[in-house]
């Protein structure tokens, strides 16, 4: 779902997409091992008189009006400063989104949509989901949402996604436009449980090497796991790509099941333990799915937490390789407490240590605002483009073939990748992601519907398409001149050419099939998934972990 902005934010989108998913990492690694279990605080502390005696002083006393909501927030802000930076409060209007991502679901009514010219069109049905069992399709407008006109009137993506949330088997009506014969009609469609996939795509790449990319670790990832892998065994999977770059992390149980997938025996996979907290050590224990073949598990510098857990246990037990680039290194434990407002404490209580004893927690000494700046940098300097490996903790540790290790400052891969340096170009990041080409590429699939639903397969269709220098001439047609000058020197250079028509095509891709079609097409120029597929072949892959 997509909101009307400015193509010039895009050119921050890597930065900006760090500092977003900083704040998922800091929404929870253990949290007392599942939302389920939410502690009440008022069982575990009594209430300090203090802070209430001096916020009901000022409330009283005080000489001008001031928001006593916002006292308490400063006071705990002022607190948790003085902790680590992933101990947070949770204000009550924020906490049933941020559960909602690590539960893995939410009552809506299935759809994904673009804003296009203050149109509401369908991108994307959940297949069987409310929408489609009520008739709505790819294509179609909404109009119309109860009493609530959303067809040019600027609504933004937020408004529109808070009217068609709701408690769960309630009805909303929508005003659509049909898609394909142009007519006016009303739907009621029934509130149901959307899931939010943790598993973004699985796919072959080859006739023989599976390729998992994970989001995150929710609720519902085990279960989402267990199919893919099911799904790729039977297409002729041997060997695996695990995907694990951006993925912020989550809760241990599915990282710890995963990691036991990989692992024979009852290997150690991970252990947590903390000043008021026993060691409890995490070990594998059934028949895994995936404990021979030639695994790759590809990691960057936002892979954080539980994404940690598996790659340090793979690499621990020179598994498989960890390829990419360093690890963001959270290794802090979080547990949940409930306040009676709504809101949450999410306390950190321990640390989690890899099977050969290190912690990959990156110092925070000197405060959170260097924590986080220091992680900024890495986008900021040349760190993604060369192997910036840090080994802030100088005791060696040892993997099981005695290759040494080090903790303090992440995971640092086996084999580095460096970041695709046009994925960093400001000027195409503007292109790629504006407004202009969202719209153009949403008119060539409307325009071109018929032909493009006629393909089988992503397959097929790529195979077939021929009209990205088409679609490029038509964009830069419709720019201003000066823009358009800045685009043209822009896409002069090859590699940003190739970069911006996948882009386009895996986009169409996606219209057509989903996930499964834009991955299909945009990782044809993965450099990270290019790279680990020469490595899982390669006589290299064996002598990294001795076999």
């Amino acid at each position: 779902m997509e909101e009307k902005k400015s193509g010039r934010l895009y050119v921050w989108m890597p930065l900006l997409s760090a500092l977003i998913l900083i704040l998922g990492m800091t929404l929870g690694f253990k949290l007392r091992d599942t939302l389920r279990y939410k502690r009440d605080i008022q069982a575990i502390i009594q209430r300090n008189d203090r802070l209430e005696q001096i916020i009901d002083l000022i409330d009283e006393r005080y000489v001008d009006t001031i928001n006593i909501n916002h006292l308490y927030r400063d006071a705990v802000t002022g607190i948790l400063s003085h902790l680590d930076p992933h101990t947070i409060y949770i204000p009550a209007e924020e906490l049933e989104g941020v559960n909602e991502d690590l539960e893995g679901s939410f009552f809506g009514i299935g759809v994904e949509f673009y804003i296009i010219r203050d149109t509401i069109q369908v991108v994307s049905v959940v297949e069987n989901g409310p929408a489609q069992k009520a008739g709505i399709a790819v294509g179609d407008k909404f109009i119309q949402v109860e009493d609530t006109v959303v067809a040019g009137t600027g609504i933004t993506a937020d408004g529109i996604i808070s009217l068609l949330r709701g408690r769960k088997h309630t009805d909303v009506r929508i005003q659509i436009k049909d898609a394909l014969k142009g007519q006016y009609r009303d739907v009621i469609v029934k509130r149901d449980v959307i899931p939010l996939y943790s598993i973004d795509v699985s796919l072959m790449l080859d006739t023989t090497t599976g390729y998992i990319r994970l989001s995150r670790f929710s609720a519902t990832t085990t279960e989402e796991f267990m199919k893919a892998m099911k799904g790729l065994k039977a297409a002729g999977m041997r060997q695996l790509i695990l995907d694990l770059r951006q993925n912020p992390g989550g809760f241990l149980e599915p990282a710890v099941t995963i990691a036991d997938q990989f692992l024979d025996g009852d290997k150690l996979i991970v252990y947590t333990e903390g000043r008021r907290i026993p060691r409890e050590s995490y070990n594998a224990g059934e028949q895994g799915m995936f404990e021979d073949g030639r695994l790759i598990v590809l990691v960057d510098e936002t892979s954080a937490s539980a994404s940690e857990i598996v790659a340090g246990a793979v690499q621990d037990w020179d598994r498989g390789i960890v390829a990419g680039r360093r690890t963001f290194g959270k290794g802090l434990v979080q547990e949940q407490y409930n306040l009676d407002d709504g809101s949450a404490l999410r306390l950190t209580i321990a640390k989690y240590f890899t099977p050969s004893g290190r912690s990959i927690q990156r110092s925070f000494s000197e405060g959170r605002q260097a924590y986080q700046d220091a992680f900024v940098r890495r986008f900021t300097s040349d760190a993604l483009a060369a192997d910036d490996t840090v080994a802030a903790d100088t005791i060696k540790y040892y993997t099981n073939g005695k290759r040494v290790v080090y903790g303090g400052g992440g995971i640092t891969p086996d084999v580095f990748i460096p970041y695709d340096t046009a994925r960093l170009s400001s000027g195409l990041l503007t292109m790629i992601y504006s407004e202009e080409l969202r719209n153009l590429v949403w008119d060539y699939y409307t325009t071109h519907r018929e032909i493009l639903r006629g393909y089988k397969d992503v397959k097929e269709f790529d195979n077939a398409f021929r009209d990205a220098d088409e679609i490029t001439a038509n964009y830069l047609g419709m720019l201003s001149p000066s823009d358009r000058t800045a685009a043209t020197r822009v896409l002069s250079q090859p590699a940003y050419l190739r970069y911006f028509q996948l882009h386009v095509k895996a986009q169409i891709a996606r219209i057509l099939f989903g996930n499964k079609g834009y991955y299909a097409i945009s990782l044809q120029q993965d450099n990270a998934v290019q790279k680990a597929l020469q490595l899982i072949y390669s006589e290299r892959y064996s002598e990294i972990i001795g076999r």
